[in-house]
């Protein structure tokens, strides 16, 4: 027997183990329905979790700008972000945020 084939159980236990660890942590809610109850806590938390998420994606493509950091008044990105900022916090609309915060944009790039 080769090397090669005196590890392969290796793999395939990793596979399978992966697998089930998978399947049981994803598929748990799935599988318990609504036996399974989240804290109180918990599920509030979890009303956050997609605004994180997206906080965690434009946050560091707003704040660096050329592979710097820069948290100054040079950087349309951040203005930009702010004047959307403000527009989200004065109307609550998202189009208001976006059309606020791509022209401000538009407008500090050319200008800066």
């Amino acid at each position: 027997m080769s090397v090669g084939h005196a590890h392969a159980w290796y793999v395939w236990l990793s596979i399978a183990g992966i697998s089930l660890t998978t399947f049981l942590t994803r598929g748990s809610f799935l599988i318990l329905g609504a036996r399974a109850r989240l804290p109180l806590i918990v599920d509030r938390a979890l009303a956050y979790a997609p605004a994180c998420a997206l906080a965690a994606i434009v946050a560091p493509d707003v704040a660096y700008l050329h592979g710097d950091l820069r948290l100054d008044l040079a950087n349309p990105r951040l203005l930009g972000a702010a004047v959307a900022t403000l527009g989200f916090a004065a109307t609550r609309s998202l189009v208001v945020t976006i059309a606020a915060g791509m022209a401000a944009y538009t407008v500090f790039r050319l200008w800066l």
